[in-house]
């Protein structure tokens, strides 16, 4: 994502931008909020895309903010000379430049914006070493998402609200306005946060012809929709979620098929598959998933399938179906989708006698800071909703050396290590 953050360019802000980005890698709290009265938190420098916060986390480091020093003309300072001040910052390392990181956070720094290294202030932090800094950037992450998905659902009340209101509309003439949801990040990819390059929404991916290759399914614009890499992570997963046989499995999105044969090698009371995508299915008649006796596929989507389960009186004794054990991977989905799945659905389905689900946990994984974020952000929001995770950890090769990525438009996970959940509900 390209950043709207304004550079240090216009000669009327030039110098007191080059001032706070010093006063922030010096650690001039004094300097520094007098400064931050003209002069914006985001700013940032146009050599090197640095913003306040990525100078005072650079500061911690004497090396790093040597080379902010150079660009600042008369030694950098609001009120002239600072020869003693700046060594006794100095050696406050990152003490100092934690109190400087809060007092810019408090004034509207934006916790992942971009340097030209491609990197956020957190990114930063975590490569020189310094984990109080990382800790506070996600932190603050995790603050802005949360407030901007909430921000989102009260704008989506007052939308209702307004239309509630209005007139009706004949529906041949009523205008389609589209869901904004459906152009931010699938359930299963992130993109890299400087891409400017769309990703899928659903309606795009359901329509779109797929490749089957013996590693990977490839949408038309050559986006992976799943990789055989990820079998270990889909092994370990049915291994954690369901570690005995005669179990009531539920699997949203076929895929290749890695979790749901793996499911299957566990000897299920029932399993249960929904895949909306026409080729997906077509494939899986091929491959006998029809015919197996204790399988059952819906097809069609999620949304539309999982109300008329939870509905009908389908299970054992003529009760409702609940299921032992959950799995959730979609693709050209956002986090919303995933949230409403166990907002408004798991409860209905997941069996509160020792059921446990999961899903693909790809939030975010072209960069660990965003990974993390995303991570906690999960936790919080799986709570408010009733459930608890536990997170094992299993490690991730080097995927680009390994010559994953040749021929896909865009990586998915760039980490060494995959956060696998398993959720319960609480308590």
């Amino acid at each position: 994502m390209e950043s709207d953050n304004p550079p240090a360019t216009d000669p009327s802000v030039a110098a007191d931008a080059r001032l706070l980005l010093q006063a922030a890698s010096r650690h001039d709290l004094t300097s520094l909020k007098e400064l931050l009265g003209t002069v914006p938190a985001s700013v940032q420098d146009p050599e090197t895309g640095f913003t306040p916060l990525h100078a005072a986390i650079a500061g911690a480091d004497p090396s790093q903010r040597a080379s902010l020093d150079d660009k600042v003309p008369n030694g950098g300072s609001v009120h002239g000379d600072t020869g003693e001040k700046e060594v006794e910052e100095e050696a406050g390392g990152e003490e100092a430049a934690i109190e400087t990181v809060k007092q810019l956070l408090l004034n509207g720094a934006i916790w992942n914006d971009l340097d030209k290294n491609d990197e956020t202030p957190g990114c930063l932090a975590l490569r020189l070493g310094l984990p109080d800094l990382y800790n506070i950037m996600v932190d603050a992450g995790v603050r802005a998402e949360i407030l901007l998905t909430r921000l989102d659902e009260y704008e989506r009340l007052d939308d209702q609200s307004s239309d509630d209101e209005e007139e009706v509309i004949p529906e041949e003439t009523t205008p389609k306005i589209p869901n904004n949801d459906d152009n931010k990040s699938p359930t299963n990819q992130q993109p890299p946060l400087s891409s400017t390059d769309p990703l899928p929404n659903q309606p795009s991916y359901l329509s779109s012809p797929l490749s089957f290759q013996p590693d990977r399914i490839l949408d038309a614009s050559t986006n992976s929709i799943m990789m055989s890499w990820e079998t270990t992570l889909m092994s370990r997963s049915a291994a954690l979620l369901a570690p005995a046989p005669g179990l009531r499995i539920l699997n949203i999105g076929h895929g290749m098929g890695i979790i749901d044969s793996e499911f299957q090698s566990t000897n299920p009371r029932t399993h249960h598959i929904v895949e909306a995508h026409p080729a997906v299915l077509a494939r899986m008649r091929e491959n006998g998933w029809y015919a197996k006796p204790n399988v059952v596929v819906h097809e069609g989507r999620w949304q539309d399938i999982l109300p008329s389960i939870i509905e009908k009186d389908v299970g054992e004794q003529n009760g409702p179906l609940l299921f032992d054990v959950i799995y959730f991977d979609t693709f050209a989905e956002p986090y919303s989708a995933l949230r409403r799945f166990f907002d408004d659905f798991v409860i209905g389905l997941l069996d509160d006698d020792g059921g446990r689900w999961g899903f693909f946990n790809g939030l975010g994984a072209d960069r660990q800071v965003c990974y993390d974020v995303y991570g906690k952000v999960l936790e919080l929001d799986l709570f408010e909703a009733g459930f608890e995770v536990e997170w094992t950890g299993v490690e991730v090769p080097d995927l680009e050396a390994r010559g994953e990525w040749d021929g896909v438009k865009r990586p998915y996970w760039r980490l060494k290590e995959y956060r696998l959940p398993v959720c319960r509900f609480v308590g």
